[in-house]
């Protein structure tokens, strides 16, 4: 027993042998950490100085120093299979959290929805060839913002037509489940008279990424407000009136799970290169949380396209949507007024059926019409129509939601009227 005891005291403890392949396990794994971490905070300081500018005509820089957005490669994935096999994993995925350049600096370990990914790219008709690399890596420029998102005009590659991305502040989204039904739906509608959604992604910190076409036209509301003289003619107005309806009709009738619109308004109406109308941003309030929904309903009441008994946008319904459609309807018809010197808008050009009802009741109806318009009918011999648009556009804003036409007899009663 002592000669045993004796042979236990002598014989090399194992663990200072263990400690050493550890160590030189995770020695290099650190070390390749860090030099990529130098490597992505020295990157953004070489793009910025500019040295495209010493490339020669016709070259184009090293990849690694042209702008690229996280696109979902991590740190983890190139080397987990190594730290896998050497035994490290359980200590890798700790050390590149506390770095940031695991799950909680932003990066995910995968694209497909439901397979354990913090990032997906969803895609609908259309948008087939995207990519989730393509589209964050698209050079972008703001066209316009709102309290929940901003949009931005990107070009995907040469040669390529743009494209519009939305960009949805995760403050103000829900959550990826909730997104994924929500642009399910979206991504399903298919009509001409709508503008299609292409693709959405979910990034690792709840922001959503729509991907929609690019229509360089622009707005409705910019069409009508810059006083291009085609937007005085008659048959425009009714050609752009019956694209409308016909894209809110199928919102309402065409769709196996009928979808109301929730923020029908002029700058959500696009127009294409012939002038076709695009209704956009249908649906859209069912990737906002409760609180952001609600501003835009107030931001819409601002402008009076609200109905007067929608109170929480969850609750828009198809009547309110018509309630919207109407206010469209008469601004097509409004004599058009510069804005302020301050840029804010004049009182006539808000709360548009308001203003109306006084001219109608103080029967000067002809004051509510645009002057060039009102004379175009006359030397056509559209008056009577004029006044049958009128109508049917002030019925679409009563204020008892029962009384309202519904979108198909709107687009009926349109197509009499521009006969």
């Amino acid at each position: 027993m002592e000669m045993a005891g004796a042979a236990e005291a002598d014989t090399p403890s194992q663990e200072p042998v263990r400690k050493g392949r550890s160590n030189t396990i995770l020695l290099p794994i650190v070390g390749i950490l860090l030099a990529y971490l130098l490597y992505r905070f020295l990157r953004p300081r070489l793009r910025g100085l500019r040295l495209d500018r010493y490339v020669p005509s016709g070259a184009r820089l090293p990849g690694w120093l042209r702008r690229r957005a996280p696109s979902g490669g991590a740190v983890l994935p190139y080397f987990a299979p190594i730290a896998n096999r050497l035994g490290a994993l359980p200590y890798l995925g700790p050390f590149a959290e506390r770095l940031g350049v695991g799950p909680q600096g932003g990066y995910g370990y995968g694209y497909g929805h439901g397979g354990g990914g913090a990032q997906a790219l969803v895609k609908f008709p259309g948008g087939e060839a995207l990519s989730v690399a393509a589209i964050l890596e698209a050079p972008g420029e703001v066209v316009a913002k709102s309290a929940h998102s901003t949009l931005y005009r990107a070009a995907m590659r040469s040669g390529e037509a743009a494209v519009l991305l939305r960009f949805v502040r995760p403050a103000c989204a829900v959550g990826a489940d909730e997104a994924y039904a929500a642009a399910g739906r979206i991504g399903a509608v298919s009509h001409p008279n709508l503008v299609p959604l292409r693709a959405v992604y979910v990034g690792p910190r709840g922001e959503k990424l729509l991907v929609h076409p690019f229509y360089a036209a622009g707005s409705l509301h910019r069409f009508l407000q810059e006083g291009i003289a085609e937007s005085q003619r008659w048959s425009i107005v009714c050609n752009l009136s019956l694209g409308i309806a016909r894209g809110l009709d199928h919102l309402h009738t065409g769709l196996e799970k009928p979808m109301v619109h929730g923020n029908l308004k002029t700058s959500n109406i696009l127009l294409d290169a012939s002038n076709e109308c695009r209704i956009s941003d249908y649906g859209l309030y069912l990737l906002l949380n409760p609180a952001a929904a609600q501003e835009m309903l107030e931001a819409s009441a601002a402008q009076g396209y609200k109905a007067p008994e929608l109170t929480k946008m969850r609750d828009a319904t198809r009547e309110s949507d018509i309630y919207s459609l109407g206010v469209v309807l008469l601004e097509m018809l409004a004599q058009k007024e510069r804005a302020d010197d301050d840029g804010r808008p004049n009182p006539r050009d808000i709360l548009l059926p308001a203003s109306f009802k006084s001219l109608v009741l103080e029967r000067k109806i002809s004051e509510a019409f645009s002057s060039d318009l009102a004379r175009h009918c006359r030397r056509s011999g559209k008056e009577r129509n004029l006044n049958a648009y009128f109508e049917l556009a002030t019925a679409c804003c009563s204020p008892s939601p029962s009384l309202r036409p519904n979108a198909k007899h709107v687009l009926k009663r349109l197509q009499e009227i521009a006969r």
